[in-house]
């Protein structure tokens, strides 16, 4: 079951566990049925693929893979570490703000 999801597309994250811990990088894109996200730069696979008349060359293509999303984590605009996010009512409008520093996100 898909749950909401913190993390949307364009927001800046850092990787805490894995091959790449400790890159960052821009969303690129959010599957929340699988609770998966898309790094910018972050878990590069390569994939082998014959010539076609899309790609006439063919040979080895290196693009990102999903990552889980437990697995990232926003990065406070302030301090450049890890935050969690929060909401917060700024004038009838409910904003995300970074608990580390109560920036917005």
């Amino acid at each position: 079951m898909a749950t909401k999801l913190k993390i949307r597309s364009k927001d800046k994250v850092i990787v805490l566990t894995g091959k790449d811990k400790g890159k960052t990088g821009e969303v690129v894109a959010v599957f929340p049925k699988e609770n998966r996200v898309k790094v910018a730069g972050v878990n590069m696979v390569a994939r082998h693929t014959k010539p076609s008349q899309a790609n006439p060359q063919g040979g080895i293509i290196r693009k990102e893979a999903s990552i889980h999303i437990s697995n990232v984590a926003h990065i406070d605009p302030k301090s450049n570490k890890a935050t969690r996010v929060g909401f917060k009512d700024v004038k009838g409008v409910k904003t995300r703000v970074a608990r580390r520093s109560g920036e917005k996100v």
